[in-house]
């Protein structure tokens, strides 16, 4: 009876065949995971279940990773496949991880395994059977290992933060993000939706930012606010911009900050908002327009490059600069759940050079007794404290005001930094 139902043709567009394919598409190292997930998701007709089961497999193998491929390699010696390692990968995390009953896990997966299906049937079977043991074993490994993040990651933070604090943090990269919603005041306010939804929970008055369950995609839809940790309003807010003023926001895209620098300035004044690619600038050019900051004014252009003749940089000094950087994302990667996968040492070296090249073009765009603040959503001092120094440095017509940091560990939100400066 069982050979007879692992002979039952399965759809390819079952939540667990389309974890395969986005799992074999991510191994391609081209693609981080949110781009996968989306394309999936918006070409497929799950059902609201199943797209749940699907984002959660896909960033919940993503996430541990490593914890898993040290099962494999306990469970079975010798090479696998990357299809055969991406369903044992998956059926492992159904076992170790989720609420699914292990039988149902096991003949899930092994349905998909075509010719390797007694391997992957051996494999799961085996982990089912020993699971209490295997889960002791890993939990007396490394940390890296027991929370699934590369070592020099792992070093880098301990000596920084402390052993405490980075298994903290690992095991927060490793905990789903809550759904943090930032109330659009430019269309509504906080206390309209919460009467349409009083089981939401206003964690911050003043900001206008509510935490709930699940998001109502009318909210979304009409433009009543931007999904948004809170940690990546600290930047706006020490920026500070008033109404009537003319502000820069670089590097902008997808635009939850500009459309938050519109609305303190009460759709008053100016917001130049700049990103360097088109797929990104459309994106931004959505969003601007779904949350009626009619004051912003996107352009596409390359930050780094001189301005043209007709640049919207030329025009006049700004009265403040938003510099919020590319970056390595250290401080967000329980929502980007594979960065750290994506992650060298070579990266804290390379993205430093790249921010103080951007701070170096922004300064001479500020006026005098202008603002300037320099952010990112990293953890590293090359990217924050360092990056801090060298414009010091450089730039002695800045003047630091002051520095705001969000760790993840300490503040239950995403990392953010962000340094103020005051052009004399």
């Amino acid at each position: 009876m069982v050979r007879r139902q692992f002979m039952t043709p399965i759809s390819r567009h079952t939540p667990r065949a389309l974890c395969q394919k986005a799992l074999l598409e991510w191994e391609k190292g081209r693609i981080f995971s949110d781009e996968i997930l989306h394309g999936l998701l918006e070409k497929s007709s799950l059902s609201p279940s199943d797209r749940g089961l699907l984002t959660e497999l896909f960033y919940g193998v993503l996430r541990h990773l490593r914890r898993l491929d040290v099962l494999i390699g306990w469970l079975r010696s010798g090479e696998l496949d990357p299809e055969t390692r991406n369903l044992l990968r998956a059926g492992l995390y159904q076992i170790f991880h989720l609420r699914i009953p292990p039988h149902a896990a096991v003949f899930e997966t092994v349905a998909l395994a075509g010719r390797t299906r007694g391997v992957v049937n051996a494999v799961l079977r085996r982990a089912e059977r020993e699971h209490a043991a295997l889960e002791a074993k890993l939990n007396s490994q490394p940390l890296a290992v027991r929370e699934s993040h590369p070592d020099f990651l792992v070093d880098r933070w301990i000596t920084q933060f402390g052993t405490e604090a980075a298994e903290a943090l690992c095991r927060n990269n490793n905990t789903p993000s809550e759904n943090f919603f930032r109330v659009n005041k430019l269309k509504t306010n906080a206390a309209a939706l919460l009467e349409s939804h009083p089981e939401a929970d206003l964690t911050d008055a003043e900001r206008g930012v509510l935490k709930l369950r699940k998001i109502p995609p009318e909210w979304l839809s009409k433009g009543w606010g931007y999904v948004q940790d809170p940690s990546t309003l600290l930047a706006p807010d020490l920026l500070d911009p008033q109404p009537g003023e003319r502000v820069l926001d670089t590097c902008a895209a997808p635009g939850g900050k500009t459309t938050y620098l519109a609305q303190k300035m009460s759709g008053k004044g100016v917001v130049i908002a700049c990103d360097l690619y088109e797929s990104r600038v459309s994106r931004l050019r959505d969003n601007v327009g779904r949350l009626g900051a009619s004051s912003v004014r996107v352009h596409l252009l390359d930050f780094l490059m001189p301005p043209e003749p007709d640049s919207p940089l030329l025009d006049r000094p700004f009265d403040r600069i938003l510099l919020d950087v590319p970056c390595s994302n250290t401080g967000v990667i329980r929502r980007r759940v594979d960065v750290r996968w994506r992650l060298t040492e070579e990266d804290f070296i390379r993205m430093p050079v790249q921010q103080l090249a951007l701070a170096r073009r922004a300064v001479p765009l500020l006026k005098a007794g202008g603002t300037l603040v320099y952010s990112t959503c990293s953890l590293e001092a090359e990217e924050n404290a360092e990056v801090v120094s060298a414009v010091q440095r450089e730039c002695p017509e800045l003047e630091l005001e002051r520095i705001v940091q969000a760790l993840p560990f300490r503040d239950q939100t995403d990392g953010a930094f962000a340094a103020r400066f005051r052009k004399r």
